[in-house]
Parts: structure tokens; sequence; C-alpha cells
């Protein structure tokens, strides 16, 4: 049988305790009445009539052959997600009774990593004190398998989807090549969603495709497609790194979890032109494999009643010493509406050991979100509550992780241990934990999205500083950090870093079309337009470098070779929705109505939420006499921006246009 550390170790334990109970028992052996030795043979414990349904239930959605008809070599992990054995047949179960009984008396199996108490969630998978007892008495008086007739049928595991026909199927575009032997490979891959409209989604259901090589993933929307680019820029299929902050979890799968159908009200919303993220934990199996899931889509003909929100508390200024097994970190937000919490999705990797999520009431009742005693990045999951879980406007939520980088830590992936800080591979370290809310009112939604940008911005320049701070001499790290306090509005300061980044390495094209962007805030422009074609020199094929380029060539006014290198770079990366909509702008108060429609429809197909180019269409098709289409524009602008006067102004003067049968200009 497939081998595994874990319960391996659990043998041992049993054995030795095993051996001592044995002990004992000699020691004080007494005659004991017949009649008492019948009656506890008749109340012990058989396979058939109190194992059986216990392992049917809980552990064989894992514990079963991927292939029926598959070998039972003992190298070969022939079970769904690598499970060492299967647990369907009496014989396999009795062979490893006692690691069954030491495994589920600690709670290591079945793998639940929330505490029983610290919130209530939908599809726990933890047994019951009852059961762990009936499996411990049941290893250590004799594995009886007890009479055929109790043994119940084995469950019938779905073939096809379990929540009927999906609305859409999508599949990963490319199969990927699992190589026979070597560690786990965690790695990421788009699946583009062919959608021609907003859709709202009740459920998603995923199927592995090859169940014995796929450990766990986890399905995200891109609705910017940045992840594509990531994808391009990695030699290897897919791509190893999410890109920060920039894809949204929405569902996670492990071996036997339940697709959940949201009622028709509670759906989410998928626009259109957004991407698939899937994140895979694939398992090497002694043999080639093919890795190639599809997710199915089941979608609700109404819009959410109302729409779920992100929070997030974190830290991305983890810096933790090679030895320290205590370290920590924390953060708090207090919530400035009333909220339903719908889901919590904590997450770290390979180091951390400790998770508690609380919420403190403005009463100073305390509330747990959530408490994982032991963390275990294989078995992450998002824990849905079986119901919302209100709380009040003043709410304080706080996240209290903590790691441990010691070589006395089995899951520290170093060895000896090294100095780990903050990063997207899983070889760093993370610490998260976000959660999904429902806004009790409408009008609290601008200030927690507000609210989550801010949040996500400082928590970005604190990890960023830190970064700088341990590595001075790292020029990416200044750039970065640059970029951060551009966004923040912080030119002088991302000035200074862009100066350090560049005595640091002169020939960095990123940082000299980043300060050619900081220089043209300042109104620097000669300046600027030299480091940008500095940029342009040493990175031709870079669409950002024309991008920074074309758009200090039209703050001085050479409008034409504008076009031209903002051109470029639509035509480098089609997904530069930045590169699209600065041309539109540019050639449609030059008369060029047509060319600039084309763009701004390729920036809202990149990203429908662009309030800008929703506007900026209304405008052209205005011009073009083309009033409905454009009144549908400007309030699609005015939906995503309320607050816009400028929509506000061209939506009046479009529908004072209809009404007088002439073209809005």
């Amino acid at each position: 049988m497939c081998s595994d550390k874990r319960w391996r170790r659990g043998v041992r334990f049993a054995q030795l305790a095993a051996g001592l109970l044995f002990s004992t028992a000699v020691a004080a052996c007494q005659p004991a009445r017949v009649s008492d030795a019948r009656s506890s043979a008749r109340d012990a414990p058989t396979y058939n009539r109190d194992v059986a349904p216990i392992l049917f239930e809980h552990c064989a959605t894992c514990h079963r052959p991927a292939n029926p008809g598959a070998g039972k070599s003992p190298d070969d992990q022939w079970c769904v997600a690598g499970a060492p054995f299967s647990l369907i047949e009496y014989r396999d179960v009795r062979e490893h009774a006692k690691q069954i009984a030491d495994a589920t008396a600690r709670r290591t199996m079945p793998p639940w990593l929330p505490e029983r108490g610290a919130g209530t969630f939908s599809n726990a998978r933890g047994l019951r004190d009852d059961q762990i007892a009936i499996l411990q008495r049941w290893a250590e008086e004799g594995t009886v398998e007890g009479d055929a007739a109790d043994k119940p049928p084995l469950p019938k595991w779905p073939d096809g989807w379990q929540l009927g026909r999906p609305d859409l199927v999508i599949q990963m575009p490319d199969a990927y090549q699992l190589q026979a032997t070597g560690s786990d490979v965690f790695r990421n891959f788009v699946v583009p969603v062919p959608l021609t409209a907003n859709r709202y989604v009740r459920a998603i259901e995923f199927r592995p495709g090859n169940p014995r090589s796929l450990h766990h993933a986890s399905v995200g929307v891109d609705r910017l497609r940045v992840s594509r680019k990531v994808d391009r820029g990695d030699r290897e299929p897919g791509f190893a790194a999410m890109p920060d902050d920039q894809v949204e979890n929405v569902y996670g799968w492990t071996p036997g979890k339940a697709p959940y159908l949201e009622p028709p009200d509670r759906s989410w919303t998928l626009e259109r032109g957004s991407d698939l993220v899937l994140q895979l934990h694939m398992l090497p199996t002694g043999a080639p494999e093919v890795v190639q899931p599809s997710i199915g889509l089941f979608f609700s003909d109404r819009p959410p009643a109302r729409m779920s929100l992100p929070i997030k508390l974190e830290s991305k200024s983890i810096d933790i010493p090679a030895g320290q097994g205590d370290y920590a970190i924390d953060d708090r937000y207090v919530l400035p509406a009333d909220v339903d919490v719908l889901s919590v999705y904590p997450h770290a990797h390979y180091l951390a050991k400790e998770m508690r999520g609380t919420a403190t009431l403005p009463d100073g009742t305390v509330k747990p979100l959530i408490w994982i005693r032991s963390w275990d990045f294989r078995w992450q999951d998002q824990y849905r509550y079986v119901e919302p879980l209100f709380l009040p406007k003043g709410t304080t939520l706080a996240m209290h992780f903590t790691y441990d980088n010691s070589d006395g830590n089995p899951r520290n992936p170093h060895h000896p241990a090294q100095r780990v800080k903050w990063g997207p591979q899983s070889s760093d370290e993370m610490g998260a934990l976000w959660l999904d809310v429902l806004p009790r009112r409408d009008e609290d939604v601008a200030a927690l999205t507000r609210d989550y940008q801010e949040r996500s911005l400082r928590a970005d320049i604190s990890g960023a500083e830190m970064q700088v701070g341990t590595s001075p001499r790292d020029a990416l790290a200044h750039n970065y950090l640059a970029t951060k306090y551009l966004q923040a509005g912080r030119v002088p300061d991302a000035v200074a870093q862009l100066e350090e980044a560049l005595r640091l390495k002169p020939d960095d094209a990123e940082a000299h079309s980043n300060m050619a962007s900081a220089l043209q805030f300042q109104g620097r422009l000669a300046d600027a337009l030299q480091h940008a074609r500095d940029a342009k020199r040493l990175k031709p094929d870079d669409d950002r470098v024309h991008f920074n380029l074309g758009n200090v060539l039209n703050a001085t006014g050479q409008v034409e070779d504008a076009i031209r290198e903002l051109r470029l770079a639509t035509q480098l990366n089609p997904e530069n929705a930045d590169a699209h909509f600065n041309l539109a702008v540019i050639v449609g108060p030059r008369n060029r109505i047509d060319e600039a429609i084309v763009h701004l429809r390729k920036v809202i197909e990149i990203n429908p939420r662009h309030a800008d180019a929703h506007r900026n269409l209304g405008v052209a098709l205005g011009f073009q006499g083309r009033v409905d289409e454009a009144i549908r524009e400007v309030q699609a602008a005015l939906r995503l921006q309320p607050d816009s006067a400028e929509a506000r102004d061209q939506l009046a003067r479009l529908l004072k246009a209809k009404s007088a049968g002439t073209a809005a200009r």
C-alpha cells in the first residue's frame, strides 16, 4: 500500500500503547465470570455493524480506489487524492485498524481543521466523540468482522454532475502533464469563460478528472485578466505565483466535498470578460498523469438581492527568523456598517501553526469566527457558516496567526530552517483571513469597498517597506515600493525609491519607465521623456514601456508619436485595457470616432466595471447619433459610479437629444 508518514507515526504510537495496555492487563489479571465474558462479546463493536457505516460516510470518499480495476502494488498510490490505502473492504480496514484509531483520536483524520465550538460550518467532516470511541474500541477488542448481514451497502459515489446538468461547463484549456515522481506541485491555470453577458452564479461544481493525482483545488475569478500576462511570462504550463490581490477566491474543492446550490437571490455576479483561475495541488503517483479538471457553473436568472463583498485581515510584513517557533502576526478592523458574514477563508503556507479569528461586538461580547489549532496547508478550505453570522456596526474584527519556523516543525519545507518572508511562492509565507460579507444596507457598499481598497494598499506598502528594509540592495524591492507609493499619491517618496533602484541597477527598464510616470506627475516632462525612451531602448517588447512612453509623448504634445506607442502596447498585449482606453480618449477628439469606439469596447470587454470607458463610449456613440446605445452606456457608467456628475450631465443631454430627435454633442 502507499506510504504516508502521518500514518506510519500513528502505527508506532498505537503499537506502543497496545503493548503497555497488555502489560497492565497481565499484571492485574483476575478471573472473570463466564456471563460477563459473554455479555462483553455481545457488546463489542464489529466491523460490519459499527465501523463500516462510519468509514463509508466519512472516510471512503478519499480512501477508495480512484479506478476500481487498478492494481494494488505497494508503491502505487491508487486511491483518490493519494490516500495511502483503501477503507472499503474489511481486510484493509483490519490491517490499518490501530492507525485509524490513532489518527481519528488525534483528529488528523478525517481532515477538518476548524475546532468545534468556534463557528458552525456546513459540510463539516469531523467525527463525533462516540464515533471515535467506537473505532478505538474495535481496534483494541480484536477487530471483529461481525455478521455480514449487518454490513451496509457501499455508497454510490457520483460519476456525473452531482447538482444535475450545469448551465455552462468549461475545462482547463490544456492538460497538465504531471511527472511520475518528485515533490508536490502547486500550479495556477487560466480558464477563459465564454460569456456574452454578465451571469449570476448559484453554484460551482468541480470535477477533478483525475482524482488520484489531485489533492485539492481552488477556483478564483480574475476580472481584469491579469493572470494571462503572468501566464505568458512563465515558461512552464500555467504559472507558479498568483497575482497579488488580483484574483478573488470563490470556491475551494477537496475530495468528498459536496457542491452547494445557493438560493436564487444569493447568487454572485460573474462578469463578462472575466477569467477563472484554477490553483491545483497535484501529487505524483509513481506514474505519469494527465490533469485536466472541468468546472460546472449553475446560473440564476435573478441578480443577487444584495452583493457580497470581501473583508480582508492580513499582514504582508511577515519576516520570520530561522529557528523561531512562536512568530505571530495580528490585524484588526472596525466594521463601518452592519453585515452578515457568509464564510471565512484563512490562508497561510507551511509554517503557520495556529489561526484565530474573532469578532468583538460593541457591547464587549466576543464571538469566535474560526479557530484552527493545527494548520495544515494541504487541507485549506473556505468555510461557510450554516447560518449567516450577523455583526453590527462598530464590531472589531481581529486575526491572530502564529508560525513555527523551527527544525522541529515537520511541515517546514526548509531543512535546516531558513529565514522566511512574505511572498507569493509556497516556500514563502502569507497570513490573511478573508470574510465574505453581505452589507445590510446598499448604501454601505461604497464605504466597505473603499475601506477594503485603502487597507489593501496600506498592507502592500507595509510589506514593501519591510522588503526594502531587509534587502536594501534589492533594486526590485525599491521599484515595487515606488509603484505602491505612486498608487497612494506619494510621488516624492516614489521618486526617491526609483532613484535608489536605478543607482543599484542602471539598466532596469521597468524602473526607468516608472520614473517616467513619476516625473510626469511632477511636471518634469523633459526628464520623464528621457527615462521613457531609455526604458524602450532597454526593453522594446514590453507593452507597459510603450504605454508609459505614449503617455509622456502625449503630455509633451507629440500626439501622433503617442498614438503610435499606444498602438504598439495594444499589439504586444491585447489585454492592456489602459492602453486601449488612452488611445480612445486621444483619437476620439481628433474625429476618429470609429477607432475610439473599437478601443472603448475592448476596454469594456476586458473590464466591464470600467465606468469611464462606458461613459466615454456613450459620448462617442452620441456623436454618431446612436442615442439609444449611448444612453445605455452612460446608464451603465452611473450604475458603477452613482456620484459621477459628468455622467449625470451626459445622460441629461442624451435624453434631451432623444426627445428632440438629434445627436448629442
